[in-house]
């Protein structure tokens, strides 16, 4: 049985992967996130590919597996496809035994409500709406909060409506 550890570039990673290896892990990977978005998983893909049969793959925390909770539903699935098995060091969690079956229900859940893509749904901020917050004194970054929008959205918006001839 072979224990992988897999650690994903955000903080030390000389030092999650010296933690992965006290937890017993014989191989450590370490994953630099490419491009502006770092969404490519190349490296967790190659594990994935090579994993086998009663083998483990252990990372500091579940969201290193993927940017949503259907990329990390797909890579359990691609372990319980080839025999491996999760190990999650923080929170403490496991695909073996009762646990994983409610961690796959919980990633489950949460993917069947979660939005293509991954990103949360914004609602267009009317113009109108910003105005009259305006005129009623509120400032700009409370007005995004209100709303739900950027304060960039609110900027611009203000900034149209200034140059506006109307």
């Amino acid at each position: 049985m072979l224990t992988i550890g897999y650690v994903r570039l955000d903080g030390d990673p000389q030092a999650q992967a010296a933690m992965l290896q006290a937890c017993g892990c014989q191989v450590v990977r370490i994953e630099e996130p490419a491009g502006p978005g770092g969404e490519d998983f190349g490296v967790l893909h190659a594990i994935l590919d090579f994993i086998g049969d009663g083998d483990e793959l252990v990372v500091g925390r579940l969201e290193h597996l993927g940017a949503s909770s259907r990329a990390m539903l797909a890579a359990l699935e691609r372990l319980e496809d080839r025999g491996a098995a999760l190990r999650v060091l923080t929170p403490e969690l496991s695909s073996r035994g009762p646990g994983g079956s409610a961690l796959r229900a919980a990633l489950e859940a949460v993917a069947a409500v979660e939005p293509a893509g991954g990103q949360r749904p914004r609602r267009p901020a009317a113009t109108h709406e910003i105005r009259a917050l305006q005129q009623a004194g509120v400032g700009p970054v409370e007005i995004a909060r209100r709303l739900g929008v950027s304060r960039m959205t609110v900027w611009r918006k203000l900034k149209a409506l200034d140059d506006c001839p109307c």
